[in-house]
């Protein structure tokens, strides 16, 4: 992958001069130095949604756990606009403190896509259920649950996939789906994605 030596490059620097800072006036995560720069590592490599490595329908089948924080802008162009790989890390490293504030981790969040287009999903250990569409040219995904439509992209990850979200359908998926208390965890999580034209927050996720 073209950007991968400057990716890991970014992503190291920022580790080191920041020992992976928090912002959106959050608390420190306290991982070890090598679950940080995984985290920061796995969100990065998958940075660009549209443009970027998507997935047949047929290689989106299974079930996928949380293992990571996962960030991303929409083009290459709002990528670069905002800074590039660094930019990306960033807000990874912010989505890992707000994750751990909420709860959020591999044991009670996963998405399992079905044949059939049905999925079952959960968020912070509330379960959750529907049909979905996918169009794999794109990566746009669409999960829609009994109540609701939640729209999101889809990308490949040098560990998985990443499912990246804007402001609004994270917050649905945290607040109306996961059930999520923690108010003020979210409305960071939100305001993340608001952070720059084009990013998107959401899970890495692995099988």
């Amino acid at each position: 992958m073209k950007k991968t030596t400057l990716t890991l490059l970014a992503a190291m620097t920022l580790l080191l001069s920041s020992c992976f800072s928090t912002g959106v006036g959050t608390t420190t995560n306290t991982n070890t130095t090598g679950n940080v720069l995984g985290n920061v590592l796995g969100a990065v490599l998958g940075q660009v949604l549209l443009g970027g490595m998507t997935f047949d329908q047929s290689a989106l089948l299974g079930s996928w756990n949380y293992s990571a924080p996962g960030a991303a802008f929409t083009t290459e162009q709002a990528l670069t606009k905002a800074g590039g790989s660094a930019a990306v890390a960033n807000i990874a490293s912010s989505l890992a403190s707000n994750y751990s504030n909420i709860g959020i981790n591999r044991n009670n969040t996963s998405f399992s896509f079905l044949a059939g287009n049905k999925f079952s999903a959960k968020v912070n250990g509330i379960p959750f259920s529907g049909t979905y569409a996918y169009n794999s040219q794109n990566g746009e995904i669409a999960l829609k649950t009994a109540t609701e439509t939640i729209k999101g992209n889809v990308t490949k990850t040098e560990k998985g996939m990443g499912l990246m979200f804007d402001s609004k359908q994270m917050a649905n998926i945290l607040q109306k789906e996961g059930k999520v208390s923690n108010t003020a965890a979210v409305q960071a999580v939100s305001k993340l994605a608001k952070s720059a034209d084009g990013a998107r927050v959401g899970f890495e996720l692995t099988k």
